[in-house]
């Protein structure tokens, strides 16, 4: 079970947030069953999305998974 807080990893592509599979955000709100919006930030700290998604869009981090890190392309 997802909740508010929990990361959380894209498993599709996003373009129009410039975020891709495998990226990892955090959970600010929970929409119910239906989905959650989730905040995707840099790793100096700078937001690079705040977008609703649906349930089938996002999963928990899996034991033994490590971040990898990538330039976010220009807005």
């Amino acid at each position: 079970m997802i909740r508010e807080l929990d990361s959380v990893v894209l498993t599709v592509d996003l373009p129009e947030h410039r975020l891709q599979k495998g990226d990892v955000g955090t959970v600010v709100l929970v929409h119910g069953e239906r989905g959650y919006e989730v905040e995707f930030v840099a790793l100096d700290g700078a937001t690079v999305a705040v977008v609703s998604l649906g349930a089938g869009q996002v999963r928990p981090i899996a034991p033994g998974e490590i971040p990898h890190a990538r330039p976010v392309a220009a807005a």
